[in-house]
């Protein structure tokens, strides 16, 4: 009987089920299955499996290494430190702001969100050209100007992530600020703590968990970052803001290496994994 009930309650999932093994883990199985191959999209008749040949490839590949620096310093930049800390400042600005400054900042930085991946980088793109605004604006300031997408490619396309997805930071914190009571925030006034000590011993302590909750999904939001990059600089000059997206396409489709290429991504796979389970683990530290 008790067996007969449990196929009953499984019977309404199986369709689900059999959807994502098809769709879902079917296709990551046998991308696991091509990151142990030499597949390439021309000049070869047939693939052979050649065990984890890509993988040490790719760690004696300078520009794989360099690629993983970059990837590195555009998360840590772009999600940890900008999206992050931006979208926290202006949910608390907000918090404190009239109703119509709260509307007009809020539809200016959603705005910048729900734009497609690619129109955010041409925009960006025609802001930090030689030709673009920022230089025009250095100009009629009489400020140095530079070809900001040729010296600090990095940069310039962290600067752009952070003006495309502060919104979802700011919106999370929005709904986190809004839950702390605001008797604890008055007491705290009248006890003499000014704003800095109330941020830092109250509200941060208060929603430490929708922190970690959006630094893990920005920064697995941003570890996959391709259009933006590629629209804006195309991983150049050089390989100089080639991330690891960026590099797995070059070696699977531009170079024809799907077996090597499918290998980065898994790896790149990995980092996001490592990620997930550094914010899991400490989310998990807080709540014991």
């Amino acid at each position: 009987m008790n067996r007969r009930r449990t196929v009953l309650r499984l019977v309404p999932i199986a369709p689900a089920t059999v959807l994502m093994g098809l769709f879902l883990a079917g296709p990551i199985a046998y991308c696991v299955y091509i990151a142990f191959t030499d597949l390439q999209l021309t000049g070869q008749a047939e693939s052979s499996f050649v065990g984890l040949d890509n993988f040490t490839a790719a760690f004696k590949d300078d520009a794989f290494l360099n690629a993983v620096w970059l990837t590195l310093v555009f998360t840590f930049l772009s999600s940890i430190v900008g999206q992050n800390t931006l979208g926290l400042a202006l949910a608390a600005l907000m918090q404190r702001a009239s109703k119509p400054a709260r509307t007009v900042t809020g539809a200016v930085v959603v705005a910048a969100w729900v734009l497609p991946e690619v129109v955010a980088g041409f925009l960006l793109y025609a802001f930090f050209r030689r030709e673009g605004t920022l230089n025009a604006i250095l100009d009629w300031l009489q400020l140095p100007s530079q070809n900001w997408l040729f010296t600090l490619p990095i940069l310039a396309v962290s600067f752009a992530n952070v003006w495309r997805g502060t919104a979802f930071s700011m919106l999370v914190y929005s709904a986190a600020l809004r839950e702390i009571p605001t008797e604890v925030t008055e007491s705290a006034e009248v006890d003499g703590a000014n704003a800095w000590q109330r941020l830092w011993h109250i509200t941060l302590p208060m929603i430490r968990r929708s922190i970690g909750t959006n630094l893990m999904l920005n920064t697995l939001q941003t570890l996959s970052v391709f259009g933006l990059i590629w629209v804006m600089t195309r991983g150049g000059p050089g390989n100089h803001s080639q991330t690891l997206p960026l590099f797995m396409y070059e070696q699977a489709f531009q170079k024809s290496m799907i077996g090597y290429g499918t290998a980065v991504a898994l790896l790149l796979l990995v980092v996001g994994s490592l990620f997930s389970l550094v914010y899991m683990r400490l989310l998990r530290t807080e709540e014991g």
